[in-house]
Formats: structure tokens, C-alpha cells, sequence
């Protein structure tokens, strides 16, 4: 090779690896900003980034008073584009949602006003207390990233990200998630409490007055389009397009599941870790982005048998994913998932019979 090829072979690649350190520069200061509301939630903060990079959708499951609501605010704050928060309610309507045509007398024809759902980032909070008939107006959005009403279609905005909110412990006057629209989830998060601290620190800040108020976007809807496309070039190693299939398939085959992860848990699961090594300023996946991944992917997805939940063979603790070899971690995975009722020791850890 010639000293001129050599050169420009050179000067290729340091330009590549600038362009993956400024993605990293750029989401970290997205996740810098969400931080100065959200304390001591370093991981949580970075997972909604993921989603939103890798054009995905959260859904945010914890207790109230964690933090849930404002962490999908602090993160629509921190984009310069348009925010619709919708309260879900069992009264509210489909409608409200995606949109209604409306006869305008003046011009003698119907017109299309849009719902909340036309927005960069809809917040849907507490969104298991809307009826299924509400829920399911979601069901488009989500996964076409298009709304059809009266045979018309209208595509929504880019970047389009949905972080729904839900109460796991309180269910009167709720209505489950559908299996249908937790698929749709590329994420789901739990808060958690904040260690101590870290909530000192939150009293604090928030002791007087929100900290919400005091943050401002620090990107715009382009710089995150722009983030999204550059994600997707991301390398995967045939090997570790085969680690992620056979993840999926251990749910499949498990005889404490009864229903395992679907090939659309196999496409989130290679979206959101091409994410997360951009992320981490790197242009390829390493097998420690999936294992950090599988478990907000893929739990959600399952649902163990009724003689596993009986046998108290759904709780969620695990060994940490990076003390494990990649052959040993995926029969972890399943731990993690739904049942038909709580874990009898409610995930406590080592105790959990």
C-alpha cells in the first residue's frame, strides 16, 4: 500500500472515530441535563436515551412518587420539539388520542383536527387506567408511526417516541396492558427508590422549588433524527445476531413459559444495543450491550406458566448479568417476566425461595 493510501486510510478512520465520540458527547449531554432533575437514577436516565435513539418506546413501571412522569418530562425538556402530555383517564376516548374530522360549516366539508398523539414525545401517564378501546389507539402510532382515520393516513413527526407510565401495585379502576401493546414497548424501566444519598440530595434541590423549571433543551429534534440515523450503522457480529436469537429462543422452549419473546423482541433487542454502543462511543456491539439489555427488552414480553408462578419460580433477582458466561446468562432472562400474579417475595433477592 502506498504512503498516500496509508494516509488517507488514516485520516478515515480518525474521522470515523470522531463522528462516534461526538454521538456520545452529544447524548451525554442530553443525559447530563435530565440529570439535574432525576438524581442518582444514572441508568434509568440512559435507557430512555437508548429508546429514544434507537426509536422505541418506554413504558416506566414503578410506585408513585419515583420520579416516573418527571423523567419523560425532563426528557422532553432537554429535545427543542413538541411535547403532548396525555392523562390516560377511563373516560378519555380514542379520539382524544389520534384525532377526529370535524364538519366546518363554513367550507361545507369535513376537516381532520389532531389528537395529543401528533408530537415528538407524548408522555402517556398512567396510561393502564384507560379503557382497552383507548389503549389500542396506540396500536398504530406506535408501531407505523402513522394515524388512520376515515381511510386517511397521517404520518406523524420524526423523532416519535411514546414513554407511557403505569402504577404496578394499584389496579382498582385499571385495565391491563394488552400483550399486543406491551410489544409495542422497545423499554420498560423501573425507577426504583433513590439510595440515601441521593435523596438527600434530593431534598435539597426539590425541597423548595422543581428543578424542572431551571433545565432547557439541549438538542433539537434534527440533532436527534440525525443521532438515530447514525445508530443504525452500528456493526453487529454475526455472532452476536445469533446470541440475541438464541436469548429469544431459550423464552420459547423454557417450560416455566408460557409465552416467550416474539421475533419483534429479537429486532428491539439488536436496535436498542446498536444504541447503546453508540451511546458508549463505539461503532460496534459487544456482547456486555446485550446482556444489559436483554432484561428491559425482553421481561415485559413474557409471561410464566401458572405451576412457575405457584412455585414461586417468577422472581425477578438474578445474578449480575457480567458475572455470567453468555451460554449461562440467557436462562436468566425469564426470571424477570410477567406472571399471573406478584412474586411471593416480592423480588427480594437471595431470600426468594
Amino acid at each position: 500500500m502506498a504512503d498516500s493510501d496509508r494516509l488517507e486510510a488514516g485520516v478515515e478512520a480518525r474521522k470515523e472515530r470522531e463522528d462516534w465520540e461526538r454521538f456520545g458527547a452529544r447524548l451525554g449531554a442530553i443525559q447530563e441535563n435530565i440529570e439535574r432533575v432525576i438524581q442518582g437514577k444514572p441508568r434509568e436516565v440512559r435507557l430512555a436515551l437508548v429508546a429514544l435513539v434507537a426509536e422505541g418506546h418506554v413504558l416506566i413501571e414503578d410506585v408513585p412518587g419515583v420520579g416516573k412522569t418527571l423523567l419523560a418530562k425532563a426528557l422532553a425538556r432537554s429535545i427543542d420539539c413538541s411535547f403532548r402530555r396525555i392523562q390516560f383517564t377511563p373516560d378519555l376516548l380514542p379520539t382524544d388520542v389520534t384525532g377526529v374530522n370535524v364538519f366546518n360549516q363554513e367550507r361545507g366539508d369535513f376537516e381532520f383536527k389532531p389528537g395529543a398523539i401528533f408530537a415528538n414525545i407524548v408522555l402517556a401517564d398512567e396510561i393502564n387506567r384507560a379503557s382497552p378501546k383507548t389503549q389500542s389507539a396506540l396500536l398504530e402510532c406506535m408501531e407505523e408511526r402513522q394515524v388512520t382515520v376515515d381511510t386517511e393516513t397521517y404520518q406523524l413527526g420524526t423523532p416519535f417516541m411514546v414513554i407511557a407510565t403505569q402504577n404496578p401495585i394499584e389496579h382498582e379502576g385499571t385495565y391491563p396492558l394488552p400483550e399486543a401493546q406491551l410489544d409495542r414497548f422497545m423499554l420498560r424501566i423501573h425507577v426504583g427508590y433513590p439510595g440515601a444519598e441521593a435523596e438527600i440530595g434530593i431534598l435539597a434541590t426539590h425541597g423548595y422549588h422543581s428543578t424542572l423549571d431551571e433545565i432547557g433543551p439541549v438538542a433539537d429534534a434534527m440533532v436527534v433524527a440525525e443521532l438515530a440515523l447514525q445508530a443504525r450503522e452500528v456493526h453487529v457480529a454475526p455472532t452476536l445476531r445469533r446470541y440475541i436469537v438464541d436469548i429469544s429462543e431459550t423464552t420459547r422452549s423454557h417450560p416455566d413459559i408460557y409465552l416467550g419473546a416474539s421475533p419483534r423482541a429479537s429486532i428491539m433487542l439488536l436496535r436498542a444495543s446498536r444504541a447503546l454502543a453508540a451511546a458508549e462511543g463505539r461503532d460496534y456491539v459487544v456482547p456486555d450491550d446485550i446482556k444489559e439489555l436483554a432484561v428491559p427488552v425482553i421481561a415485559h414480553r413474557i409471561i410464566v406458566t401458572a405451576d412457575a408462578a405457584m412455585g414461586g419460580r417468577d422472581c425477578g433477582w438474578r445474578p449480575g448479568p457480567s458475572a455470567l458466561p453468555i451460554s449461562t446468562w440467557s436462562r436468566w432472562v425469564w426470571r424477570s417476566c410477567r406472571s399471573p400474579r406478584p412474586c411471593s417475595c416480592g423480588g427480594a433477592g437471595p431470600g426468594c425461595p
